[in-house]
C-alpha cells in the first residue's frame, strides 16, 4: 500500500508559479507510476498529468508547456511545477499512485491523497 499526503497549496496572483509536492509512505512506492488530477468548482475531477516508474511522463493537452511532473524515488517524492498560473488553474490537486504504466485516466489509479487548495486569483 502507498499513503499519499499533498502539500505546496495557497493562493498566488495570476502569472504566478506554485510547485506542489507529494510525499509518499510504503515500500512500493518505486514499483508506482504517479499522477496529479484536480477539481474545480462544480467540475469533475480531471487529470492532470502522469510519471511512470521510470520517469516517463505524459500531460493533459492543457497542462503541457507550463506544468512539469517530476519524482524523486530516494526521498519518495513526487512533484508538479505550475508556471504562468491562470484563475482557471483554480482546483483542489490531488497526488495518486497507480500500479499501470502510463495511467492517463481516474480509473487506473489505485491510491489518493487528501489533496491541496490552489487559488488564482485576477
Amino acid at each position: 500500500q502507498v499513503q499519499l499526503v499533498e502539500s505546496g497549496g495557497g493562493l498566488v496572483q495570476a502569472g504566478g508559479s506554485l510547485r506542489l509536492s507529494c510525499a509518499a509512505s510504503g515500500r512500493s512506492f518505486t514499483s508506482a507510476a504517479m499522477g496529479w488530477f484536480r477539481q474545480g468548482p462544480g467540475k469533475e475531477r480531471e487529470f492532470v498529468a502522469g510519471i511512470s516508474r521510470t520517469s516517463n511522463t505524459f500531460y493533459a493537452d492543457y497542462a503541457k508547456g507550463r506544468f512539469t511532473i517530476s519524482r524523486d524515488n530516494a526521498k519518495e517524492m513526487v512533484y508538479l511545477q505550475m508556471e504562468n498560473l491562470k484563475p482557471v488553474d483554480t482546483a483542489v490537486y490531488y497526488c495518486a499512485a497507480s500500479r499501470h504504466a502510463f495511467p492517463d485516466d481516474r480509473r487506473q489509479y489505485d491510491y489518493w491523497g487528501q489533496g491541496t487548495q490552489v487559488t488564482v486569483s485576477s
